[in-house]
């Protein structure tokens, strides 16, 4: 089992976005790949079938997926420094199983789409007489048929190969990048294509990359918070205290989420409730992205508030506000010129 989460900084691949953009592709690709050569080796594989997983454009998965590796992880040239990181060997193994995969679908044209042409010739030949030259062309191109039949199979072969070590190494990479929410937002949200990948399981994955699956669900929660995703931090922390019961700091997100909410929803009591709540309980270290947009809420809060209770709810939330401010980095951020 791996560390739990713990402050990283890469070297390479530090733009959460575009790790994101690759774990879909990647999970995207195993899965198609496994379905294709499952195809080829029931006879019923063709040609354009292939197009969506490998060719030298953006419509295919394998070339975006090398092309974003070869973006993000390559180091500078005539850096040797980083020859080892997980990331460049990741980056490795993409490209050399778009590479494996362009030869099956190299072969497989030939197969399909020359093959009946030359057998087509050949049976004009034997209808037609002799013909030397055209007879020696023929026994060439058989020679090369069978040839790219023999190396589909090793194509397919290796394909698979390079595929199950491309897999492994991911998982490596998503343990280095374990402190990415947005990869683990897509890895949450996409559990079912996570366990067709992973064969031990999306728990047991979880698991081996973020210590506990708790420690996941909670990761997800304080990602979806920072994103102004409250209902779906909600339901993150839930996740999380349903694996690991209650904690302090679970809890005091909790309130966080059911305050944003609130005041999402125009309940500014249960909003100052929670809100109040949740600062009651802030951690020893500041969560300024938090305090940022809790500060703004309790000052709109302030503006907004009407009917009966408006003047009481006006002042609750400039007394809230009054209490954030320090938290705040936005607030101590001294106003531009």
């Amino acid at each position: 089992m791996v560390r739990p989460p713990e402050p990283y900084t890469p070297a390479m691949g530090s733009d959460p976005a575009g790790l994101v953009d690759i774990t879909r592709d990647l999970l995207k690709a195993y899965t198609l790949t496994r379905r294709l050569t499952e195809r080829y080796r029931s006879g019923a594989l063709r040609f354009e079938e292939l197009t969506a997983l490998v060719g030298d454009s953006e419509a295919s998965l394998l070339y975006r997926l090398k092309e974003r590796c070869h973006a993000l992880f390559r180091p500078d040239e005539g850096s040797g420094s980083e020859a080892v990181r997980p990331e460049a060997l990741f980056d490795l193994a993409v490209g050399s199983l778009f590479h494996e995969a362009m030869k099956l679908r190299e072969n497989l044209y030939q197969r399909e789409v020359y093959g009946p042409k030359v057998r087509a010739v050949r049976g004009i030949a034997g209808a037609s007489g002799g013909d030397a030259v055209r007879d020696r062309l023929v026994r060439e191109m058989e020679k090369i048929l069978a040839a790219a039949a023999q190396r589909l199979d090793e194509a397919v072969h290796e394909t698979e190969t390079l595929l199950t070590q491309t897999r492994d190494q991911f998982r490596i990479l998503l343990a280095e990048h374990r402190e990415n929410g947005l990869v683990c937002r897509y890895l949450v949200e996409n559990a079912s294509l996570v366990g067709e990948v992973f064969e031990e399981g999306f728990d047991t994955l979880l698991g081996e990359i973020y210590g506990e699956p708790s420690e996941a669900y909670a990761l997800v929660a304080r990602s979806y918070l920072c994103s102004g995703y409250f209902v779906e931090g909600r339901r993150a922390l839930a996740e999380a205290i349903g694996i690991a019961g209650h904690r302090p700091d679970l809890d005091r997100l909790v309130a966080y989420a059911d305050g944003m909410s609130a005041y999402l929803e125009g309940r500014y009591a249960a909003a100052l409730e929670g809100l109040s709540h949740w600062l009651d309980a802030r951690p020893p270290e500041p969560e300024g992205i938090y305090a940022d947009l809790a500060l703004a809420a309790a000052s709109r809060m302030a503006q907004l508030a009407e009917g009966a209770e408006a003047a009481s709810i006006a002042a609750d939330a400039e007394t809230l506000a009054k209490r954030i401010e320090p938290y705040s980095p936005r607030a101590a951020r001294p106003p531009s010129a």
